[in-house]
């Protein structure tokens, strides 16, 4: 059985998978419209105010982000991907999490939802932002 914290991050996740796919518009429309058309999201609450928050930082994570990830620019990494290192860059940062959670859930997200090299490319490039907020 998932552990709730984990639903939570993948809700977050398909939240912030469909806003992006629609040009970004408020995550709260976004929601919305997945809930008219699915009925009660479960956790819909929790991953809500968190897909709300990343969505927020958007602009601000991805130049992090970018940065941290060599040779790669973040308009040429995946729609998951992106979406999956904001979560993770958004947690390190509020500290509520332990570091090494955030990456291994991060790192779960990326083998449930990405391509096959998605989960080194996660790792690496957090570890890299834990780093450089002194949080490894």
């Amino acid at each position: 059985m998932l552990r709730r914290e984990t639903k939570v991050r993948a809700r977050a996740l398909q939240f912030l998978y469909a806003w992006e796919l629609t040009n970004r518009p408020g995550v709260e429309s976004v929601i919305e419209r997945l809930r008219t058309g699915a009925g009660r999201l479960p956790e819909g609450g929790a991953a809500a105010s968190l897909a709300q928050r990343v969505a927020g930082q958007a602009d601000d994570l991805d130049e992090e982000i970018g940065a941290a990830a060599e040779k790669w620019r973040i308009s040429r990494m995946g729609v998951v991907e992106r979406n999956i290192l904001r979560l993770g860059l958004h947690e390190l940062l509020e500290n509520d999490v332990p570091p090494r959670v955030v990456i291994d859930e991060s790192v779960r997200l990326a083998k449930w939802f990405a391509g096959e090299k998605s989960p080194g490319f996660v790792n690496g490039v957090l570890d890299a932002l834990a780093r450089r907020h002194g949080r490894l």
